[in-house]
């Protein structure tokens, strides 16, 4: 499980239509973070583009290898030390689909892990506000860990929120740490993020670090903010508000193992048979042994 404690930072951002202004943007908070102390630096989903329209993102995106925001990002966690989690860029996968890419670097400027989001976000909500991810975007179909100094850290994105069992699969795997940056809209942020945050850590027993966009967005989108980091008891220790910038907690270790020994519910897991017999009410019948 690792142990000890480390400094987290979540960089809070607006991007905009032009990936080397957000990049340098990108570039500035983590240098701030780091002058503050952090060892860990998150930014959030969507670092180097917040497009709208399919037209607008591939107009500017490139592949990986080609890809200069993924470039300056490495360099500037080599240059200081420090692992940068890059929440998601939007790398060119394929001439008619992108991918929602998220890469932890290490403080050598090496690529650790890539986690491609697997939840494509695909709905309509009150007042005609719509989206539909999978059109420009290719889901990932792997849930991704990564082993730091600290603990195991659990890779996902923004609408991957919404669906407790990677979240259960991750800890059942050994994450203790849990990475979940975004781009929530102001609507449904408004609504469901700090439960469904806070949900998501009590139930693993996980601290949960969530670097976000914030504020209105020159493509006219509207993202709730409120970066959090919390602990493995449902306790948020840092939180930002709408306007770009950082927020930083002490990450102390020890919370994983007193959190999951008060409540072992990671123990406790029963899996389900469900049948459903002819002409009678549905049964759930209890399959001994974790899932």
């Amino acid at each position: 499980m690792s142990g000890g404690s480390f400094k987290a930072a979540m960089i809070q951002m607006r991007s905009g239509m032009t990936p080397a202004a957000n990049i340098d943007e990108a570039v500035r908070l983590i240098g701030e973070a780091k002058s503050a102390g952090a060892d860990y630096v998150q930014t959030p989903e969507m670092t180097n583009i917040l497009a709208r329209k399919r037209e607008q993102l591939f107009a500017v995106i490139a592949e990986e290898e080609a890809d200069p925001a993924l470039a300056a990002l490495r360099e500037q966690a080599r240059k200081l030390g420090l692992y940068v989690h890059i929440g998601s860029l939007a790398i060119k996968f394929s001439p008619e689909r992108a991918a929602n890419r998220s890469y932890l670097i290490a403080p050598s400027g090496e690529i650790i892990a890539r986690y491609d989001k697997i939840h494509m976000f695909d709905v309509d909500l009150a007042g005609g506000e719509s989206y539909r991810e999978s059109n420009s975007y290719r889901p990932g179909e792997t849930a991704v860990l990564a082993d730091l100094p600290w603990g195991r850290l659990g890779l996902t994105i923004c609408y991957d929120l919404r669906f407790p069992a990677l979240y259960r699969a991750l800890a059942e795997a050994g994450a203790t740490l849990l990475a979940i940056p975004s781009s929530f809209t102001k609507q449904t942020g408004e609504a469901h993020w700090h439960v469904l945050m806070r949900a998501r850590a009590i139930e693993t027993g996980c601290f949960v670090l969530t670097a976000a966009q914030g504020g209105t967005h020159e493509a006219g989108r509207e993202t709730y903010g409120h970066s959090l980091i919390v602990d493995p008891w449902g306790r948020i220790l840092a939180e930002a508000g709408e306007d770009p910038g950082v927020i930083m907690a002490e990450i102390d270790m020890s919370e994983v193992a007193k959190a999951r020994g008060r409540i072992p519910s990671l123990q406790h897991g029963r899996r389900f048979e469900i049948v459903e017999p002819l002409a009678e009410p549905t049964h759930l019948h209890v399959v001994r042994g974790a899932e």
